[in-house]
């Protein structure tokens, strides 16, 4: 209502300031309408949607009275027709009543109340408008999809050249089609003065030099899908005053000529695509007020001039690639209200001066490469409200309530990511009330920040990974009332978990409200209940235990992540979850729950990810999970459970993780699998009892980068068609982790170890088939899986060679063939492979030479190729010469391996010298190398000695 009044308001002088007196504009008792456009004016009311009986006043004789007209009061004609956000029209006024009944008309406001469809070409019979709005509701998205189905449509913008008495013209909203000529009709109009075209789908905008429009104040092209650098006639709108191109897909540098707008108080070319430095010439707009230039690809240094810009209020370059030293020229910005310069590289100090801008309402210097200490002098800035200094590599030391003494409108705090000590007086009573407070990965411990007892507005409070290892003190509870956000995780907080209430009466919640995040600490006991009027709950990797509290159905219960792993939560999962049906994420993982997985669950239709392995689960899979078909990430690995899949799990059609390993699950692997889940890109099957051979179906999988099938009851070959697993041959951009507020997560046995994989998982590719009784030979065309990180066909029944081309795995890093029926020689082509570091070819029947050369030379366990008596030269025992299946071929004559003896020595001499003065050298020069040479030696040394004494003690003790 205050807006609609203020824009009332504001029309009025807006009219005034045109020659429209008040008296023409108000209603008088003295002036009797038209009665042709009182009969027109009840014509269009019938045309309306009077929703709120905003027109019970259109009737009776005196229609200057009526809600929304204003009429000329010397001669009666209607001269304001204001139906804006007030009703519906049903269908456009006639184009015959407009023009015949209405021909003194000079506002016509229809903003928010006409419908779709085209805009009739007869609004330009008013040919005396100077004011007509016919904006409609927006979405400020710039990547809506095209079309506007249901809204208004421009098909023709020709009309508009005939109101040459136009002033103001608001067309926001409304569909310009991409092939319709809109600026030519309206660059024409002499007089007129704002220009509103918001996200009304403008693709293009002529490169022309000249333009009739001069007159403009005011232009607002933003929100749109313009393509182009910013054109240069913008500069012969000398008059303009308000400019707003943000939000589209401008690109190219500001043009310098732009400054030209010496009367221009508030700029916004932010959320585009410009490039390049700010002009120097940015300093002759001494009027200016806003300068909006975030969100862009600005770099450079921040020119000189702009610190003649004294009437600069706000200046918002964050977002940019300005890459320079804080600039001290800021500081001569004595107006400046609001200072944004986050996600820049901006560095060295903070400039001290900073603290004489007295007017500073709002710091951000977020994510730059700021050092040194904090400035004393920003302790200066009363008016101060949002102060954030986070993500920088500030290392100022402790800091002290001094800081803050005269910051008594703070309300905004954030220093997370900072190297900093926070160390407050346990009777510090701050002069500020603050709402936000983020101190995440700063010193805030040992103990709780007594000084937060104070903050009884507190509605966001980070602390995570801030060193605490204390309990939640008792007064806690006190500041809770308005508490939005709550972050202590990553702490060594412990005690029991205190009763948490989120309020939401103040209806002041944002997109990342709602948090509750306790993760990583020590708290112990039982969860007593849910929290109400929380979104996010994460109390995983503590110590809770008992089990889950049961919901009555009464509470409040938003829940959409709950993340409770690694606890040790007894019991069976509570079927009341399931009533909560706007969980999206559901993690109960590393617990100890026990019983039946819930059928219920298959009633939260929007989960997205769960997680309930590594528990002590029984039974059979749920078939009712069929009908979960947002699911992306679903994992029942290190479980008990029994019997097939269910064959519903086939309409998970977006499931990118399927996780079912160390179970007791029984059949052949399902065909649908391969058929339906064509988006997995983690399938693992392993230690379960599957049996039969590997359905053909799963070549289907094209995407699939991790496919474990391991210690089953497999058997038959390997698909040749394994090769169609594009996921192992090329990297693949698209994240495995689509999932809000869940990290994916797989646990693989890679080089011998099982490892838990979840930040890197997206580059793991891995083929693991060992520990079945898969027969026949291993295909070549696994080798041209050139993306593999790991392969391991071990504990098989393989038999045949060793691929030769083996050598084209250039980024395998594990394998391992063991303990099966291989033969022939190793191909010269591993050695090729230059990241391997795990390699197992035990218990085979290989022979010959092993080969040398590249990486292969740092594997020198003889363990590696154990159990086959056949295989020669380093690292095994069994020597080559003489044995005719050498690989190398070493039953050459003799004088050849004379020959090359000799060459053998006389390489030996230089290379030891060069080896010796390049060591030594090295350890003349380099001090850090020297010093850790001669310690290890000194190690070396004292564990020899020890080891001798050690042992002759043994000696003595046995035989003395």
């Amino acid at each position: 209502m205050e807006t609609n009044i203020f824009f009332i308001l504001t029309t009025l002088l807006f009219l005034q300031r045109f020659g429209l007196s008040n008296n023409m504009l108000m209603p008088s008792l003295n002036v009797t309408c038209s009665e042709r456009e009182r009969q027109s004016l009840l014509a269009i009311k019938h045309s309306l949607t009077d929703t709120f009986n905003l027109l019970s006043t259109w009737s009776g004789v005196e229609c200057c009275d009526w809600h929304g007209v204003g009429c000329d009061h010397r001669n009666g004609h209607v001269v304001k027709l204001d139906l804006r956000s007030q009703v519906s029209l049903e269908t456009y006024p006639d184009g015959k009543l407009l023009k015949g009944s209405f021909q003194r008309l000079k506002y016509l406001n229809l903003s928010h109340s006409f419908p779709a469809g085209v805009v009739p070409h007869h609004l330009g019979n008013l040919s005396r408008l100077e004011y007509l709005d016919l904006s409609y509701p927006f979405v400020k998205d710039p990547n809506r999809v095209s079309g506007f189905e249901g809204l208004p449509v421009l098909d023709d913008m020709g009309w508009v050249s005939s109101l040459w008495s136009l002033r103001y013209l608001d067309l926001s909203g409304i569909s310009i089609g991409k092939h319709i000529d809109w600026f030519h009709p309206i660059s024409i109009l002499p007089s007129l003065l704002t220009l509103n075209l918001v996200s009304s789908g403008i693709k293009n905008i002529p490169s022309v030099k000249f333009i009739n429009f001069t007159s403009l104040n005011s232009l607002d092209l933003s929100f749109n899908y313009i393509n182009s650098t910013i054109p240069v006639w913008l500069s012969n709108l000398t008059g303009l005053m308000h400019l707003y191109l943000n939000h589209n897909h401008f690109h190219g540098e500001i043009p310098y000529l732009l400054c030209n707008l010496s009367s221009l108080v508030h700029l916004d070319i932010s959320q585009n695509m410009v490039s390049g430095p700010i002009p120097q010439s940015i300093g002759l707009l001494l009027r200016l007020e806003d300068l909006y230039l975030h969100f862009n690809q600005l770099s450079g240094n921040i020119p000189i001039s702009m610190g003649q810009l004294s009437k600069l209020k706000s200046l918002h370059l964050s977002s940019n690639s300005f890459e320079t030293l804080m600039p001290d020229l800021l500081c001569n910005l004595s107006s400046l209200v609001h200072l944004d310069l986050i996600e820049n590289r901006f560095s060295g100090q903070i400039p001290a001066c900073f603290g004489q801008l007295l007017m500073l309402e709002d710091l951000y210097l977020e994510g730059n490469e700021l050092s040194g200490n904090i400035p004393m002098s920003l302790g200066q800035l009363s008016k101060l409200k949002n102060l954030d200094l986070s993500n920088n590599p500030l290392a100022g030391g402790v800091l002290s309530e001094t800081y803050f003494s005269k910051l008594q409108n703070l309300n905004y705090l954030a220093l997370s990511g900072n190297p900093l000590v926070l160390n407050f007086s346990s009777l510090w009573i701050p002069p500020f009330q603050l709402q936000t407070f983020d101190a995440s990965f700063c010193n805030n411990g040992p103990h709780f920040p007594n000084w937060l007892q104070t903050q009884t507005h507190l509605q966001r409070l980070y602390l995570s990974n801030s060193s605490i290892i204390d309990t939640i003190p008792e007064w806690f509870e006190n500041i809770m009332s308005h508490i939005l956000v709550l972050d202590l995780s990553n702490n060594q907080i412990s005690g029991k978990l205190p009763r948490f209430h989120f309020n939401n009466t103040d209806n002041v919640w944002g997109d990342g409200d709602g948090i509750l995040s306790l993760n990583s600490n020590k708290f112990e006991g039982s969860l007593a209940t849910f929290p109400s009027n929380v979104r996010i709950l994460d109390l995983s990797d503590n110590l809770l235990s008992g089990h889950l509290p049961q919901t009555d159905g009464t509470m409040n219960l938003i829940l959409e992540v709950v993340k409770l792993s690694k606890n040790r939560f007894t019991g069976s999962i509570p079927v009341h979850l399931c009533k909560v049906p706007s969980i999206y994420v559901l993690d109960l993982s590393q617990n100890k729950f026990s019983g039946r997985l819930p059928g219920c669950l298959g009633d939260l239709i929007g989960l997205g990810a769960m997680d309930v392995s590594s528990n002590t689960l029984t039974g059979v899979v749920p078939s009712s999970l069929g009908s979960l078909t947002q699911l992306v990430s679903l994992h029942f690995h290190n479980n008990k459970f029994e019997g097939n899949l269910p064959l519903s799990l086939q309409n998970l059609t977006r499931l990118i993780t399927l996780d079912t390993g160390n179970n007791f699950l029984t059949g052949s692997i399902p065909s649908w699998i391969g058929e339906s889940l064509l988006n997995l890109r983690i399938l693992n099957l392993q230690s379960n009892k599957f049996t039969g051979k590997i359905p053909l179906q799963l070549c289907q999988l094209s995407a699939l980068q991790y496919l474990n099938l391991a210690q089953n009851h497999i058997i038959g070959t390997v698909p040749h068609c394994f090769s169609n697993f594009s996921g192992m041959i090329t990297y693949q951009e698209i994240s495995v982790n689509p999932i809000y507020y869940y990290e994916e997560n797989i646990l693989a046995v890679v080089k011998g170890i099982q490892w838990d994989y979840t930040k890197t998982l997206q580059f793991l590719t891995v083929l693991d088939l060992s520990s079945n009784n898969i027969t026949g030979e291993i295909p070549d065309v696994l080798m041209n899986l050139v993306g593999l990180y790991s392969l391991n066909l071990a504990r098989n029944h393989l038999k045949g060679q060793i691929p030769t081309m083996i050598g084209h795995l250039s980024q395998i890093e594990s394998l391992d063939l063991s303990m099966n029926m291989l033969s022939g020689q190793i191909p010269q082509s591993l050695t090729s492979l230059n990241s391997l570091s795990y390699l197992n070819l035990s218990f085979n029947n290989l022979s010959g030479a092993i080969p040398v050369g590249n990486q292969l030379q740092t594997l020198v366990d003889p363990y590696i190729y154990e159990g086959n008596s056949r295989l020669c030269g380093p690292p095994v025992s069994s020597s080559c010469k003489g044995n005719n299946s050498s690989y190398n071929d070493v039953g050459e004559d003799k004088g050849q391996d004379d020959d090359e003896g000799l060459w053998f020595y006389f390489g030996m001499g230089p290379g030891f010298v060069v080896g010796f003065v390049g060591l030594f050298g090295s350890l003349h020069l380099i001090r850090r190398w020297r010093v850790a040479y001669f310690q290890m030696l000194e190690n070396v040394y004292s564990w020899l000695a020890v080891s001798i004494l050690v042992n002759l003690a043994r000696l003595r003790r046995t035989f003395f």
